[in-house]
């Protein structure tokens, strides 16, 4: 540790005989502290930032100079002091003095070695809780271990030997499979989501490890120890009366674990509809309300004892990337770990009138891509494929909506079976790392990157690629259940990750969810666009979504009375060597008013480009902002897709909002609407962009 760190002076008075007893006998006895007041119910969060910019590195010092690469556990001593586990390619151990400065108490270096500060090493540290003599214990899971950090960076394990597996037993011979979560109670026992075994162990203060509840394999049973089952516990916190506390991720569920072992559901029920959307971490009041950090959504919700669910943290727009760690402080506010956000947080009740001032969430847009250095994610990784979609376009479901969702990533064609390679080296950094077993959208997170449309870790016939790493979980009956992939899994570029399923594509996304940035940008080996986008249509609608259609001298009858209208225009593109038949979407579409003459007017010299398909805006309703009716395939079986940009309507850096043009604020007369459609490459449309118009007053 650092030499800087200030540690209090205690003066120590030795009292002997009748003083002693005098001092006994006559000095008042201090009043009982005051119990704290009950925790405030629905209350909404202001967000302040502790550390970092939103770009991954390994930066200490400042709020600002400070970076992460995977900020996950995080706790806070009574002084104050501020402590995160720092997994991804750091590896270390953090402390926040009061000086509000970030410092290495620990690692560094992946690795499994004891030591001091450096000199120790870890592999991808998540929990981490603090005993009452500010001693830090960790939950180092890609060591599958416990580790123990005293407040002068000393490192010794506790438990585990660095070998997955599940064996009880005194500390050194006990095994975890990638423990996830731990809590400490004021006896010394330490708790453990051993997450990948589906169990809750404890380790007792002699360092021997006993199984508290959970059986083989994931489930969800409530009952008493080893009946019970648990799906990928993440999480474990202690409350003020023993009751052990349970962020059962995969089950969506909070689960409780009293002090004679019996199991029971907090939050959440197999057969009924879902409250919690991932919880992925906890933390618990002295009065039984619980905070919880969700995978799923971005949000931290608080859990009343009456089960009342509350977001007081991130909402559909303005969510947090993957809230990882979340601690209680003295006051009642929360330290909040965003882990793909690579930022530290603090939120505290809002103050009446107090102005929130804007905090940036998640990770920063300068974030830098994956090193893929040209490779695509099928074979030849250097050679070309033809690609079938890019970010942002227009998406169907299977009940008929033609406008369900906008496309989230880049699309490569590829035969079925085909196998799916990884275009950068990366770490699994999410508990959760693949979904959808089976189904046309099963996928793998590795890093920054989803690889989607695959059958996880198997090939064509369902066989096994890397059991080593992409484990294939089975029922008793023998069916395929789930491919788990470990957190602190690493894998490098030309690795099989699958194989292509149905879908006969592979869809590449870079970014959480929420925050996808468009993966043309990763550059890829020969690709190539050349081709100018083509617009069909450009169309005028009003507050009935009416088409104008009426013309006067050839040009475009525009009542200037007749309120707001939307623009809209049909347009597409193609990119070098790709079927005929195949139309992506544009990168980004603006309009600007001229003059008759074909001058911008005051107002309008620069292009309004409100559409710009360079980040996934998180709210559901965006596709329906970007995109007018009749968008999407809306035949059955057609391979065409049609695409009506709403140019008065904005969809730019993860942000969207309605607009209208409003033809009665320019006077009568004849304009033209001068439509600019690009490409990512920077290709734009020169035929059919312009449509020429005419205000007229009514009557």
């Amino acid at each position: 540790m650092s030499m800087d760190r200030k540690y209090p002076v205690i003066a120590v008075v030795v009292l002997t005989g009748v003083a002693l007893a005098a001092t006994l006998l006559w000095t008042p006895r201090a009043p009982a502290p005051a119990p704290p007041p009950p925790t405030p119910l629905g209350w909404q969060a202001r967000i302040d930032l502790l550390g970092g910019d939103g770009v991954a590195g390994n930066g200490t010092g400042s709020a600002a100079q400070s970076r992460f690469s995977d900020p996950w556990g995080i706790a806070v001593d009574a002084a104050g002091t501020l402590y995160v586990a720092d997994a991804g390619d750091n590896n270390r151990l953090l402390y926040r003095w009061l000086d509000g400065r970030f410092h290495v108490l620990a690692g560094g270096i992946e690795g499994f070695a004891d030591g001091r500060g450096a000199g120790a090493r870890f592999n991808t540290p998540s929990g981490i809780a603090l005993d009452r003599h500010g001693n830090l214990y960790v939950a180092d899971t890609g060591n599958h271990a416990i580790r123990k950090v005293t407040p002068q960076g000393e490192v010794s394990t506790v438990a585990g030997d660095g070998t997955p597996g599940y064996r009880d037993g005194a500390g050194a011979q006990a095994r975890f499979n990638g423990p996830m979560g731990v809590a400490v109670a004021g006896d010394g026992r330490i708790y453990v989501a051993d997450t990948w075994n589906d169990r809750i162990r404890v380790i007792a203060p002699d360092g021997r490890v006993s199984t508290l509840a959970g059986g083989e394999g994931p489930g969800w049973v409530d009952g008493p120890g080893a009946q019970a089952r648990f799906d990928t516990p993440t999480d474990v916190q202690l409350d003020a009366g023993g009751v052990l506390w349970v962020a059962d991720l995969h089950n969506n569920a909070l689960r409780n674990i009293s002090v004679d072992g019996e199991v029971s559901t907090r939050a959440g029920s197999p057969d009924g509809g879902r409250v919690l959307w991932g919880p992925m971490t906890l933390a618990v009041t002295h009065d039984g309300v619980a905070y919880v950090g969700e995978r799923l959504s971005g949000r931290v919700v608080q859990v009343s004892p009456h089960g009342h669910v509350v977001a007081v943290a991130g909402d559909e727009s303005r969510r947090f990337a993957r809230p990882a760690g979340l601690a209680l402080a003295a006051d009642g506010s929360l330290l909040l770990a965003d882990a793909d956000g690579y930022r530290v947080h603090h939120l505290a009740p809002r103050i009446a009138g107090d102005a929130q001032v804007p905090v940036q969430l998640g990770p920063s847009p300068d974030n830098p891509l994956p090193h893929n250095q040209g490779r695509w994610p099928l074979a030849p990784q250097l050679g070309w494929h033809e690609v079938t979609g890019t970010l942002g376009e227009v998406r169907g479901n299977f009940s008929g909506e033609s406008r369900h969702h906008l496309h989230s990533g880049f699309d490569v064609r590829g035969d079925v079976g085909q196998p799916v390679l990884a275009i950068a080296a990366g770490k699994v950094s999410s508990p959760a790392a693949t979904w959808s077993l089976g189904g046309q959208a099963e996928g793998l997170s590795l890093d920054k990157l989803d690889y989607i449309h695959m059958k996880v870790g198997r090939d064509a016939g369902n066989r096994a690629l890397d059991p080593a790493r992409m484990q294939l979980v089975y029922a008793d009956t023998g069916k395929l259940e789930r491919v788990r992939v470990r957190r602190g899994t690493r894998f490098q570029p030309g690795d099989v990750l699958g194989s292509i399923n149905n879908q006969a594509h592979v869809h590449l996304a870079v970014g959480p969810s929420g925050y996808e940035r468009n993966a043309v940008r990763l550059g890829f080996a020969n690709y190539a666009d050349s081709v100018a986008p083509t617009i069909d249509d450009i169309a005028l609608l009003d507050r009935s979504d009416q088409r104008l259609t009426e013309k006067v001298d050839g040009r475009l009858r525009v009542p200037r009375d007749g309120g707001g209208l939307q623009l809209v225009v049909e347009a597409w593109d193609q990119v070098d060597h790709n079927l005929p038949r195949r139309r992506l979407g544009l990168y980004s579409l603006g309009y600007q008013i001229l003059d008759a003459g074909g001058l911008p007017l005051p107002g309008y010299e620069q292009l309004r480009a409100n559409l710009v398909f360079n980040r996934m805006p998180p709210q559901r309703a965006a596709v329906k902002v970007a995109y007018a009716a009749d968008s999407g395939i809306t035949v059955h079986g057609s391979h065409r897709t049609r695409f009506r940009y709403v140019l008065t309507n904005t969809v730019r850096d993860g942000e969207l909002a309605t607009g209208l043009w409003q033809p009665a604020e320019l006077p009568e007369g004849d304009y033209i609407i001068r439509i600019t459609a690009q490409d990512y490459s920077g290709n734009a449309a020169i035929e059919g962009r312009e449509l020429p118009v005419r205000l007229v007053d009514a009557g």
